[in-house]
């Protein structure tokens, strides 16, 4: 059965996206623990970061760090925060979180809710400097 992302990537389910190439996409979480909380995951579905190649490995980290810098441009925050679970949705992804302390990448806290027109604008801003 096909992963929650494989169906955005396939077009079955919208997203707000920030970025995309051949082999990765880039959207916003729509449980954002801070806004502009972006998932980048490959496209070929893999449950676990690990068992990808070393070579989409590497790909997915510099695809990913392209779209922290973007993020970096538009969004007030310290850091981008990055983090890999992997146990909510079985298809490999980094969660990159604008942060300005420790306590604000925190997954057991609650999540926030933005309407589609915050989501559209944030996505946005985000693309339009990648």
């Amino acid at each position: 059965m096909s992963s929650i992302f494989s169906k955005i990537v396939n077009g079955d389910i919208p997203a707000f996206k920030v970025a995309e190439d051949k082999n990765h996409l880039a959207f916003l979480d729509i449980f954002p623990l801070a806004k502009g909380h972006v998932l980048v995951i490959p496209k070929k579905e893999t449950d676990y970061i690990f068992d990808i190649s070393s070579d989409e490995y590497l790909a997915l980290w510099e695809f990913s760090q392209k779209v922290a810098k973007a993020m970096d441009k538009v969004i007030s925050c310290k850091r981008i925060g990055v983090c890999v679970i992997g146990l909510e949705v079985s298809h490999a992804h980094i969660h990159l979180i604008p942060i300005n302390t420790i306590s604000d990448i925190n997954f057991a806290g609650p999540k926030l809710k933005f309407s589609d027109e915050q989501m559209n604008e944030v996505a946005q801003k985000i693309s339009s400097v990648i």
